[in-house]
């Protein structure tokens, strides 16, 4: 049996101690990783398609304007792990999968603010899916200015050898939330992080238009329909 496939970074795999690389076991906890977060990443996007079509059927409206699901990579696993404290993950797997709740992670993009809570709300009353935290970002913005609903569940996935529990996180916004986040992030990647006081005071008003701009449009919607 050769390196999980959930390895996919050349330079992560040459910094792998040798007995990691022609050990078996690590192969097969990669490979469970890779499996049953994927598996989880593909039911709550189901759900959540499911409930927008019939949130559609029943009030000739649809919710949610896309959905984007993605495993975290193993190198951002490991570094993640290491920023919560976890010693030496790579021989601590089962610790990383329980301390880490976002290794499956679902971006929901709702049209308004109100979307975002009933979508949410939803998918939480259903009866196999169990609520482990919730951050309100929208009504609590960051500092930054970053608002969303971040909410991890807890979903059964069933497999030959029985059934498993695995978390995943979701991330409610609406469009201009996410407009502002993704532009945000990727000013961050290109300066490597590093933003002047004068940026960052520009990006938080930014993010406090666009925050009225969506009060706004859900004022008009209600004057709609």
């Amino acid at each position: 049996m050769g390196i999980s496939s959930y390895i996919k970074e050349e330079r992560v795999l040459a910094e792998l101690p040798d007995e990691l690389v022609h050990s078996e076991a690590f192969a097969r906890e990669l490979d469970d990783i890779e499996l049953t977060y994927n598996a989880a990443l593909k039911e709550i996007t189901a759900k959540l398609e499911i409930l927008s079509n019939n949130f559609k059927m029943m009030n000739s409206y649809v919710p949610v304007h896309h959905i984007q699901g993605r495993l975290k990579t193993f190198d951002s696993l490991m570094e993640k792990a290491g920023r919560y404290g976890i010693e030496d993950p790579l021989h601590n797997i089962p610790k990383v999968r329980e301390q880490v709740y976002d290794i499956a992670g679902i971006r929901v993009v709702c049209n308004y603010r109100e979307d975002i809570y009933t979508i949410a709300d939803l998918l939480r009353a259903q009866e196999d899916v169990r609520t482990i935290k919730v951050k309100d970002y929208c009504k609590n913005p960051k500092p930054s200015g970053y608002r969303s609903l971040h909410v991890v569940v807890e979903i059964p996935v069933f497999l030959v050898d029985g059934k498993k529990m695995v978390p995943v996180e979701i991330q409610f916004r609406t469009i201009a939330m996410d407009t502002w986040a993704t532009l945000e992030h990727d000013l961050k990647y290109k300066n490597r992080g590093a933003l002047s006081a004068d940026v960052k005071d520009q990006l938080q008003e930014c993010a406090q238009t666009l925050a009225d701009v969506d009060i706004q449009m859900e004022r008009i919607r209600h004057q709609v329909f």
